[in-house]
């Protein structure tokens, strides 16, 4: 596989720093990094310490006489698959904003075609100066991302909106726009995620294991296809997916409630919440004191919302389930298959090394009514994309119908 260019613009402010980190995460994620500092950038971080980080030779001078024969700027604008500023100043989004090129950094931004994100970072100040928002809001209007600045301490003393956006959300913008093809632009896709609280008392409740990171992904995957996402979930210590609708739920019943909502409208519906099956039949008012002997808890079910949606379902709807077992895998999972009237069931062993609760891979088994598909191991960020494409194709076969 061919691995796609990311540019990296460094601009003169005390956010350079960040850029370093930022090279080093975006090469952990195999891609190829090249990065063009202005002059004053490199007054805060040495050329040196990018090229150490990206493997190739940091651009600062259009008119570097030591250059393989090519026109350097052009050259670096025809690989780049995107293009992104962080930090950028208030004085290079004014050279974007009206076309300057003058140096390295602004001649190559002007040359290239490809995706562009700013990524603003400065006194807040010079942010919120007039002439400032109107160069952003003239960029975004010419379809360049712009990941919105951070608010908090400044290096200048003050406190308010200018520091560079978290690099997670930056990370995450890039992996957006790295994804030109979209196969699911224009579906509607909803997913839930993450365990449910069940209040025994306004102190304890219970609950499940389960992180939402397979959820999450899932989430993350369908917006970088291009489809309009909702994400449902349940407590999580997970950051908010970016842009997509974002549903805080607790309980089983609010996740029902809050899922069910949803359903008329979407094309593809995910379940991968850990809902719990039971509920206590009456939450106490007042924290549960401690006795001698025995406690009795006496519970109740819940909704059982996989089977509710897929009663539901339209024709042009796909409905897929999550189950997770400690035995009999396959055998649950096939019986859930046709209870719950799904289209698709992922099934994995929490037992089996490298899936269940917590941890940032999976191995999956994938049962339709056309039979079983065991998957390696893998990232479940990638198996999210395994999963997308293969709902995908079952929408598609219902839809020729």
């Amino acid at each position: 596989m061919v691995k796609k260019t990311v540019v990296l613009g460094v601009t003169g402010g005390i956010a350079a720093y960040k850029a370093a980190q930022l090279t080093s995460d975006l090469k952990k994620k195999d891609l190829d990094v090249h990065v063009i500092m202005t002059r004053n950038a490199t007054e805060f971080v040495s050329p040196l310490t990018f090229e150490t980080l990206s493997g190739h030779r940091v651009s600062v001078d259009t008119f570097d006489r030591n250059f393989e024969y090519h026109v350097q700027h052009v050259s670096l604008a025809k690989q780049a698959d995107v293009f992104v500023v962080a930090p950028a100043t208030a004085n290079v989004i004014a050279k974007f904003a009206h076309g300057l090129a003058d140096d390295m950094l602004t001649t190559t931004f002007l040359a290239c075609s490809c995706p562009k994100i700013i990524c603003p970072a400065m006194n807040t100040g010079m942010l919120e100066n007039p002439a400032t928002q109107e160069n952003l809001r003239l960029l975004k209007t010419r379809g360049m991302r712009v990941v919105e600045a951070d608010s908090g301490l400044l290096a200048c003393g003050d406190v308010g909106k200018g520091r560079l956006a978290p690099l997670a959300a930056i990370e995450d913008e890039i992996e957006q726009a790295l994804f030109t093809e979209k196969p699911l632009s224009g579906l509607k896709v909803l997913v839930s995620a993450g365990p449910t609280q069940e209040a025994l008392d306004p102190v304890r409740y219970l609950t499940n294991h389960s992180s939402g990171k397979m959820g999450y992904a899932l989430a993350k995957a369908a917006r970088n296809w291009g489809a309009e996402v909702t994400l449902v979930h349940g407590p999580t210590t997970l950051p908010p997916v970016r842009n997509v609708a974002d549903m805080p739920v607790t309980s089983a019943q609010s996740m029902a409630e809050t899922l069910l909502m949803y359903v008329e409208d979407s094309d593809l519906i995910i379940k991968a919440a850990a809902v719990a099956d039971y509920t206590p039949i009456e939450m106490a008012a007042q924290k549960i004191k401690k006795s001698e002997g025995e406690f009795q808890l006496t519970l109740k079910r819940t909704q059982d919302i996989l089977k509710t949606i897929g009663e539901r379902k339209r024709e042009d709807q796909v409905v897929c389930g999550f189950a997770m077992e400690t035995e009999q895998l396959l055998e649950h999972a096939r019986a859930k298959l046709e209870s719950k009237h799904a289209d698709m069931i992922v099934a994995n062993d929490l037992r089996e090394h490298g899936a269940g609760f917590g941890i940032d891979t999976n191995r999956v088994t994938v049962l339709t009514a056309q039979g079983e598909e065991s998957l390696p191991i893998m990232r479940k960020e990638e198996l999210a994309y395994a999963l997308l494409e293969r709902c995908l194709t079952i929408l598609k076969e219902k839809r020729e119908k």
